[in-house]
């Protein structure tokens, strides 16, 4: 159960920000020698490049437009993430088969992350940058805590997640309402401009 758990909160984790996840996993790891860790995410080589990776996303996500870019290429690469850690997580149990760690990690990587690029999209949408560095720092630091307080209480955060994840769904339904609305104001607003303006040269 705790396996799942942590496959789980890991897993949508891994799909806001996977970089981050292998290295807070491996982090705790190294300074604690926590038996739900595997042992393979604290070796220095995946922390080397965990890190190196993480700085990359850090600021890539903080640019407008590029974090939607680089939402795009993660699509290949954050659910995947989720679905090894939740092998990795399973393989360290008897108790649980890794196919399905490696099934509800990869599964909750996706959908959190369909959620975080939808909603990057919408918030993009603003002419403004610093709603978008201030939703990325948040994601940052919710998955920080999440996957942290996973490591010892894999239950509890993966309650946490769970609300977490329907929040971002229900979120992202919103923000892609308002969005719509927008659109269609200033599609109205343009066919009435385009009116007036062919009826002042009639």
């Amino acid at each position: 159960m705790e396996s799942l758990a942590l496959a789980f909160s890991s897993g949508w984790a891994s799909g806001v920000n996977s970089y981050l996840v292998v290295l807070v996993l491996g982090i705790a790891d190294r300074v604690g020698s926590f038996d739900s860790v595997p042992d393979v995410l604290g070796r220095w080589e995946v922390l080397a490049v965990a890190a190196a990776l993480y700085a990359f996303e850090f600021v890539a996500d903080k640019i407008q437009y590029v974090d939607s870019a680089w939402d795009v290429v993660s699509t290949a690469i954050r659910p995947v993430v989720g679905g090894v850690i939740g092998v990795l997580v399973a393989g360290d149990s008897a108790a649980l088969d890794e196919l399905v760690g490696g099934t509800v990690g990869g599964t909750s990587a996706l959908v959190s992350h369909t959620v975080k690029t939808g909603t990057r999209m919408a918030v993009n949408t603003s002419p403004e940058p610093f709603s978008n560095v201030g939703v990325s720092l948040g994601e940052d630091v919710v998955v920080l805590a999440v996957v942290w307080f996973a490591v010892e209480h894999p239950v509890a955060a993966a309650a946490v997640a769970l609300v977490l994840l329907l929040l971002g769904l229900l979120l992202l339904w919103l923000a892609w309402r308002l969005v719509r609305r927008g659109w269609a104001r200033l599609r109205a607003w343009r066919a009435r401009r385009g009116g007036s303006g062919t009826r002042a040269l009639t």
